[in-house]
């Protein structure tokens, strides 16, 4: 079980720490812990929601199970408020270490802390009551695997090139919504979650993919964006999962996309947009 550490709690085990935003696991996250581990300590890594232009990947309950699932202790999440952001270098690692019995630290080579990004893994070096291991940046077809690749490519709607750098691929998690029940009506029920504004989002379009329910795991078509056949600007996650009937109101779902398959087109009738389901249904 992954413990969270909210505020000034502690984690009191000797331990290895991951130092960075870790804005879900990309291949040079997944680096450093592959070399924290060889330390044979429990290991943790800091969060960090909120810092980054156009959102963040991951929301915090999004990251947790990326990293429970990868095998972490702890995390220790910061949420980047004003005070957070004048917090000069110096007091951020004495807070940090203060609370967390680090026996060992890892970083990439980019990581960046304190007021206005002046600390740099030579500064925590001298500051760190532990040993600091300094890692160079993965690459991937001569571009840094960082978590700016990442956006470009889901911007762009090339989501297969974003889930090849992403550990467990770029996932929504949220709880299913009542929604308009359209879909029903012409044979395709879905499921609808809100994207939080927090988190950066894929290019509009329909998608295919998968979805993990309480009930099982589905193939899914996956429309993000608008919905202009009905009139519907507002930007949502709607999904068919194919096999699956029943009721799923109030649960977490997970929905993944994998293959982008066209653009969100504003259909003539029901009927039309039916006949277009069942073609995206088939290439699922």
């Amino acid at each position: 079980m992954l413990k969270v550490l909210k505020a000034e709690e502690r984690y009191s085990a000797p331990c290895a720490l991951l130092l960075g935003g870790f804005d879900g696991l990309h291949a040079g996250h997944a680096a450093l812990y592959e070399r924290a581990k060889r330390t044979g300590l429990p290991v943790g890594a800091t969060l960090i929601l909120g810092n980054k232009a156009g959102g963040n990947v991951f929301t915090f309950p999004e990251r947790e199970l990326i990293l429970e699932r990868a095998g972490f202790a702890f995390v220790a999440e910061f949420l980047f408020t004003e005070e957070f952001r004048n917090t000069s270098a110096e007091e951020f690692v004495r807070n940090l270490f203060s609370r967390i019995d680090a026996r060992a630290a890892f970083c990439g080579e980019d990581f960046r802390f304190g007021k206005d990004a002046c600390g740099d893994p030579a500064l925590l070096k001298e500051l760190a009551p532990c040993p600091v291991t300094v890692l160079p940046l993965a690459r991937s077809a001569g571009r840094k695997i960082a978590v700016s690749e990442v956006k470009r490519l889901l911007a762009e709607g090339e989501i297969a090139a974003a889930n090849e750098l992403l550990c467990g691929g770029y996932f929504l998690q949220g709880e299913v919504e009542h929604g308009r029940q359209v879909g029903r009506t012409y044979g395709f029920p879905t499921l609808n979650v809100t994207v939080p504004k927090e988190k950066f989002s894929l290019k509009d379009g329909v998608y295919g993919g998968y979805a993990e329910t309480p009930a099982g795991t589905f193939p899914a078509i996956v429309n993000f964006g608008a919905r202009p056949t009905f009139g519907v600007a507002e930007r949502k996650a709607e999904a068919h999962l194919k096999g699956f009937s029943g009721d799923l109101y109030g649960e977490t779902v997970r929905i993944y996309p994998v293959k982008f398959l066209r653009p969100i087109v504003k259909f003539s009738s029901k009927e039309e947009l039916k006949e277009q389901l069942k073609k995206d249904l088939e290439r699922v």
